[in-house]
């Protein structure tokens, strides 16, 4: 099951199949996709698995395996890179929250997150050539556009898998934090960024935005009783 929690300006997306070590079958996606439609208006977005083994373990084999013909398996790639591309394209920023092992088919819901914040334990890898196969998610290419282009192939295609460290190293998690405090750390930090100015933020480094955009975005920011409020308590800090 996939549930949502909304509160605060923040949704929480949680993929729940311990089963299937939060694999994603096809009623997943159909569930990812009702979650993503709630969650609209929400100012930033995470994504994360249940439990603490997996966050998503890849596609689920079983629920794959009727996948055959050439015509079905465009349709089921297809079908989950468009929610990729929803998460990639959510109007704030979106947090994977990685609790667990993030592997094939979960290593490219991660990259598709504008932000991923992983436990100390927890590895990640882009598998798919175990399988003899590649990533079909949308994920090698926002992986080349994290890592660069060689680096990414080479961890594609030998499917290397990765410790959080390493991960953090080459810029492919971009905050690590211990265990015990890892729930309450991307909590914190989801909070922080649930915010109109991160979400106007993005939509600048999106490229997307003209200066002129650009300086109206900050405009809106600067006249609003937000901004006042907290320009208030800096000025008065100390006094």
């Amino acid at each position: 099951m996939v549930g949502l929690e909304v509160g605060e300006g923040l949704a929480v997306i949680t993929i729940d199949r311990p089963r299937a070590r939060n694999a994603i079958a096809p009623a997943t996606m159909d569930e990812l996709d009702r979650a993503l439609d709630e969650a609209e208006g929400a100012r930033a977005l995470v994504i994360r698995g249940a439990g603490d083994r997996a966050f998503v373990s890849g596609g689920d084999l079983k629920e794959l395996a009727s996948i055959r013909t050439e015509d079905a398996a465009v349709a089921m790639a297809m079908r989950m890179r468009g929610i990729c591309d929803r998460l990639a394209g959510f109007p704030g920023p979106v947090i994977a929250a990685l609790n667990g092992h993030a592997l094939g088919g979960g290593a490219e819901v991660a990259v598709a997150a504008d932000i991923r914040v992983a436990a100390a334990d927890i590895k990640i890898g882009f598998t798919q050539s175990k399988l003899a196969i590649m990533p079909a998610w949308g994920g090698a290419e926002r992986l080349a556009a994290l890592v660069g282009r060689g680096r990414a192939l080479l961890l594609a295609g030998t499917g290397t898998v990765l410790d959080a460290a390493e991960a953090e190293r080459i810029g492919l998690v971009d905050r690590v934090l211990p265990r015990e405090s890892f729930e309450a750390g991307w909590r914190s930090l989801a909070g922080s960024l649930a915010g109109r100015p991160a979400q106007a933020t993005k939509h600048v480094m999106s490229g997307a935005a003209t200066a002129e955009e650009a300086a109206r975005a900050f405009a809106r920011l600067w006249v609003a009783d937000e901004h006042w409020a907290a320009a208030e308590r800096a000025m008065n800090r100390g006094k």
